[in-house]
This record gives structure tokens, sequence and C-alpha cells, in this order.
């Protein structure tokens, strides 16, 4: 949706569109109290306004809930995230340290009487706020190819860059900085094995599937129907709730690793160090725009984990992710500081920066000894693997068993199989990018009843060949799970990221030198961004510890083939699938809960909803909403 737009890209006027959702209200002309006639009706369209209305204010909470804009007044909103925001942000309160040390010589961080608002030796007052950060690895991945340094590498650049020495903290009006910057493969990690069970779940004979309820579609508390449809992609959500509500009761249920993240940290730390949610700002650093979006959700807010019980000073939820910047924003903001990221050390911080975070098992399971790496190779795609380990999982159940990917009508639809012997154990399919996601859409909508009496259901009209599946075969409504993305290529595409056009004036700016001599086309085009893509995507796959030729279990890379490539499983245990550790990450999950004091459900699954407009339908005059009510109530004419 906001591919190719960016705060710093806006020149022309933006304005909401003619249906927009938040109408100003304009006034009547008053007359002169001597001229005003008590009988004389006045009708709607012979109001006139008594001044200019004023500009229309628009958030992106509001963008989200409309689906009549018709200009790119979305491209104004993606200012209020910026690199600007969060240097404002930075300098506007005084930071909150963890631990805030100490009465006496003790710790006192953890303890409810210490709320890191008062009794606090360092100064912090109700203005502070305690920043924290998370970083995709998509992001490091672009970056790494930008400044011709690992993934690893530019990894340490960023946290260099938001909580080292030289970084921002060197700065600014109070010398704020990140105490805490996390790497979201982590909690990536969590998702791909709560997808698992998910899946598992719903597919299970024992799932009962009950008629749709309209309200309920897309509930929290609901079961995906299958095909379950990946829910990470804020823009493929986005399109899904306005545009196509019938896949709604589809979507998976849980929550990205960015909301993820953010829903950890905030509901931690507030309740470990008795401070309000709203204390905690949290920047994500990601791969597209649309993130900024997915954070402004209101399903994504305090108001979804926190116990009633819970006294907040604010009157409003407060978001899990305050803020969303991208690759090139991020550079921005290194650049605002005259900082210059590519002279950033590329070491990890020292221990003595390095401040525990307040849950030993979470901070084992949120900063490992060895850093979280990808554990995925090509074949699980370049936006986290979530159809990979679900197709994992699967095969683990099923020793003996083989996987089969075949690629469709072009690179960004493929489709999976699990297959032992002649039986078909599970099929999956992936389809990337917004004309593959229209082709999907279009295989799920229901079918339309006839008018006619006595006719049976009709069957929708689908385009040539639309009936099979992503090889011509069977339908998509026989696939298990789906992974959808709204980018081509997936999310090391993302909008966000640094494109091919821009790496020269990126590198001279950032006083990069290449080692390898390389030279980029002056005027670089598609056939320059693909060749640009494969390199990024290469620093992405290069943060997994698997060997060359064989991905994160073991198993030898699945490659996109036109035919059937069959991939022969190796024997492991059920419990680790692609390198994560099941009954590791359900521990956790088990303890986030037990500690917080808050259900799995709210902390790790979200909801969708309808989006409805009135935009191309008539108007509904006064008097036939006065009908309308009449009718209601026994009443007529």
């Amino acid at each position: 949706m906001s591919a190719i737009l960016s705060a710093d890209d806006l020149n022309d006027f933006i304005s909401p569109g003619v249906a927009c959702i938040k109408p100003i209200e304009t006034l009547a002309v008053q007359k002169p109290e001597e001229t005003i006639n008590e009988y004389e009706v006045t009708t709607e369209d012979k109001v006139a306004a008594a001044q200019p209305p004023p500009p229309a204010q628009i958030s992106l909470t509001d963008c989200l809930a409309c689906s009549g804009c018709v200009t790119s007044a979305e491209a104004v909103l993606v200012s209020l995230q910026s690199h600007t925001e969060v240097l404002t942000t930075l300098d506007s309160h005084t930071p909150l340290r963890a631990p805030w040390l100490a009465q006496n010589g003790k710790d006192v961080a953890t303890k409810p009487a210490c709320n890191g608002v008062c009794h606090c030796t360092n100064g912090n007052h109700a203005e502070g706020k305690l920043f924290v950060a998370s970083v995709s690895p998509q992001t490091r991945a672009s970056l790494a190819a930008v400044m011709s340094v690992s993934e690893e590498e530019a990894g340490n650049m960023i946290t260099q860059l938001l909580s080292g020495p030289s970084g921002l903290r060197s700065g600014g009006q109070h010398g704020s900085d990140f105490t805490w910057v996390i790497d979201t493969n982590v909690l990536r990690e969590a998702c791909l094995v709560a997808a698992a069970d998910e899946v598992a779940t719903a597919l299970s004979p024992s799932t009962a599937h009950p008629a749709a309820i309209p309200d309920a579609d897309g509930a929290i508390d609901t079961t995906p129907k299958k095909p379950i449809l990946t829910s990470a992609c804020p823009g493929w959500i986005c399109y899904a709730e306005k545009t196509h509500p019938y896949v709604l009761p589809h979507l998976s249920r849980l929550k990205s690793p960015q909301a993820l993240t953010g829903t950890l940290i905030k509901s931690v730390l507030s309740q470990r160090f008795n401070i309000d949610p709203s204390q905690i700002w949290h920047l994500a650093i990601m791969p597209c725009f649309d993130k900024k979006l997915e954070a402004s959700r209101s399903e994504l807010t305090s108001e979804a984990w926190l116990p009633a019980s819970h006294s907040t000073t604010t009157s409003s939820p407060v978001r899990d992710v305050d803020c969303v910047i991208t690759a090139r924003e991020l550079l921005h903001l290194a650049a605002a500081r005259e900082i210059n990221f590519s002279s950033l050390p590329r070491t990890p911080l020292t221990t003595s920066h390095r401040i525990p975070f307040p849950d030993p098992k979470l901070d084992a399971f949120l900063f490992p000894r060895t850093r979280a790496r990808n554990q995925i190779g090509p074949a699980a795609g370049s936006s986290g693997g979530y159809l990979y380990h679900i197709l994992q999982t699967y095969q683990a159940r099923h020793p003996g068993s083989t996987i089969s990917v075949s690629r469709g009508r072009n690179a960004d639809v493929v489709e999976y199989a699990l297959t032992q012997g002649p039986e078909t154990i599970v099929r999956m399919a992936r389809f990337y990018g917004f004309r593959n996601i229209q082709n999907l859409v279009r295989r799920l909508k229901p079918a339309r009843a006839s008018k006619m009496p006595g006719a049976r259901t009709g069957a929708v009209r689908r385009p040539n060949g639309a009936a099979g599946g992503a090889g011509g075969g069977e339908g998509v409504k026989d696939y298990a799970y789906v992974e959808v993305m709204a980018c081509p290529g997936g999310c090391t595409n993302g909008g966000g990221q640094v494109k091919v056009t821009e790496v020269e004036e990126v590198r001279a700016m950032e006083g990069v030198q290449v080692a390898n001599g390389e030279v980029l086309p002056s005027k670089p085009g598609p056939q320059e961004q693909k060749e640009w893509l494969a390199r990024v995507d290469e620093a992405y796959f290069s943060g997994s510890e698997a060997e060359a030729g064989v991905d994160g279990d073991g198993d030898r890379e699945m490659q996109d083939a036109d035919g059937p490539s069959p991939v022969q499983q190796v024997e492991r245990d059920d419990d680790v699938v692609g390198g994560i550790s099941r009954s590791r990450i359900h521990d956790m999950l088990a303890h986030w809960s037990h500690i917080t004091g808050v259900d799995q459900q709210a902390l790790i699954y979200t909801s969708y909803r309808k989006v409805e407009s009135d935009v191309g339908k008539k108007k509904q005059s006064d008097v036939e909403r006065v009908a309308g009510l009449a009718s209601t109530i026994g009443g007529g004419w």
C-alpha cells in the first residue's frame, strides 16, 4: 500500500477523500433574529456554511477504519511515525534508567514501592520514559548490502547507534538513548511455534467449525477456517478488511513479531517496574511502511492485555508499538544527529553497557548468548518462514514423509505438498504480491445464491484457469495454509528498504568503500533492482547458522523448480523443528502469562474486523430514515 511513500518525499498538497469517514461539520448561517420564521422549513441542501471549514485532522487509526479514501492522504500520515518523531520524543523526555538503582545501595527496580517516577535517586520524574527498540532481520539485511558488511555487523551497528556511547546518547537535549535493542528474530520463533499450534488445532478433526457468525468473523476467540491465511503482513490485512471481508474467518489470529514484541515489552516492564505503560516508548525498525499502520491498530494496545485492576495515568489505551521507522529512515535518523552510520563500531556493545532485562528467564530468551539466527534457508522465503516451519512441524510428526515444491504461474506463487507414499498429508502455498493476492481472494469468494425461486446455489464465475491451485491443480480451498505477503519477493523487498536507485547516493553520503570494487549502473532499472534484491536476500539468509546447501534443521535446501522436487526428511527430535525447541517456547509463553497475570490468548492473539464504507452507495434521505424508524416500532404513515 505505501511501498513508495516516505515522509521526506512529500511535496504535494494532500487532502482527505470526498467520502472520508471524518466529515467536517458545517453549521447553518444564523439569520438575524427578527427575520427568523419558525414555520419555515430549511432543507439540508440549502444550508450554507457560516465560515470556511477548518482543515481535516486525520490519524492513522482513522485511515485504518476507512475504505473510502480516494486520494493519497495516507502519505501524510507517514510523517506521524518518522525519524523526526523519534528525535523529538528523545529530546522531550528524560530517560528512565533501568535499574533506577539505588536506595541505600540496594537494587529496588523490581519492588512495587519504586515505580521509576518517585523515590528514585536519578532525578527521573513523571515526564521520563523508558526507551526500547526492536529491529527486524530484513532491515539488517538491507543495511548490510548497502554498507558491504555482514548481516551480524549491520545489527551491531544499529545497536551502537541506538544504545552505544557514540550513538544517540552522545547528543540531544537529555542524552536519551534506548535501554534495550531487541532482535525480533527471537519473538519470530515464538510466532512460528504458535502458528504451527494454531494450524494443527484448526485442522484437527475434533475442532468444530460452526456456521459463520458475521459479527464474530475475525474475533480473537474464534478458530480460523481452512485455508488459514498468514496475518503478519499489515498491507494484506488492510486490503482484506476493506475490500474482501469474507476472508476474515480464514485469517490467522496470531500477532506479528512486531506486535508480539511490543506486547511483551510493555506488559512485562510496566508490571516489573510498576510504571504506567505510557512511560515505555517502543520503537520498531521494520522493512515496510505498512508496519506503521499495524502499530496504529486499536486492537494492538494496552486495552487488550492490561488487567482491569491496573490503574493508569492515561485515559486512552497505550499502543504496544509507539513508532515505526524503516531502514532508510534509520539512516536519516543518524544523519540528523550528525552521526556517520558507516563509521559506527561493528562489534557488539560491551558487557559494561548491557543492562539485564528485569526477568532472568525473559532476559535469557530475549538476549541469548549466541545471537538469534534466521535458522532458515531460501526455501523458507524472506518473510519469516511461517509456511516452511509449519510444514516442517508436520513433517517431523510423519517420519519418512517427503516435501515437494512446485512453482506456480510466477516466482511469487509456490505450492508445497507433504506426501508419504501415495498419500498427500497436507498442501500449502505461498502467494506474494497483490497481483497474486487478488487471484487468491477471488478463488475464496463464496458462491452467490441464485435469485431464481427453487434454484440451487450458483457458482462464482472465475477467470479462465482460475479454478486450479498454484500449479493449476486443485482449488485453493484444499490448501491447509497460505503464506500471504503484499510485497513481491517478500519482506526483504519492503517499501522502506534501500532501493538500488538510492544505493550510490547513500554510500557517497556515508563514505562507504566497497571492497570488491562494485559499481552500480548510473540509471538502474527493474532488472538491476531484481539483482539488488538478490544481494539483500543473500545477506538475510547469511544470518542462518546452517551450512551451505543445508537449512537450519539439517535438511537439504528445497529449490524452486518448474516441476515437483522431492526433499527427503532427516531424522530429528520431534520437539526441535527448524532449530527451534517447541517446549522452550511454550515454557516461555507460560512464564510470560504467569508473571503478568494475563491469559496467553490476550497476549499472543488479536482480532480483525470488517471495514464498512458507504462510498458509491446512495445516501439515505431523511424521509427514508424516518420511515424505516417508524416501521421498526410498528408505526407508519
